[in-house]
């Protein structure tokens, strides 16, 4: 297992890059069961052949969903998510799509002495490497125990 990072471990400039996620037909359905989202963009063949992409695509949200999770959560000491700025989700993602995150540290800030706010700038990318989705996370990572 990796060594838990901390807010003092962060750079400004530091890079992390996660694994990849094959979007699934499964995803495509658990997601419209839980969400209730069942636009036949993303549902329906037929429909989606007609449509700007020729083919049906995943939700915006479950690329997003998707993509948190490649986030090595167990390897960094995050204490709160405080949210995600200047979202855009730029292209789509098709069924068999294999996604993966870069996280590059843009800012950091001291809060308190518990932790401090760490801005990432969030970019998923497919696997061609072409944007899909692109924002700025902020996350507070706690101080390192003395």
């Amino acid at each position: 297992m990796a060594q838990m990072r901390h807010f003092e471990d962060f750079q400004v400039g530091d890079k992390i890059v996660t694994r990849g996620r094959t979007i699934t037909e499964a995803d495509i359905v658990m997601f419209s069961a839980v969400s209730g989202d069942w636009h036949p963009l993303h549902t329906n063949v037929e429909y989606a052949k007609q449509g700007p992409f020729k083919e049906r695509i995943a939700h915006g949200f479950l690329v997003l969903s998707i993509a948190s999770g490649l986030l090595p959560l167990s390897e960094i000491d995050i204490m709160a998510f405080y949210g995600i700025e200047k979202l855009r989700f730029v292209a789509p993602v098709k069924l068999l799509d294999t996604i993966h995150v870069e996280f590059e540290v843009v800012e950091k800030r001291e809060k308190d002495e518990r932790g401090g706010v760490v801005t990432f700038r969030q970019t998923v990318r497919n696997q061609r490497q072409e944007e899909v989705v692109v924002g700025t996370m902020r996350s507070l990572i706690a101080k390192r125990k003395q």
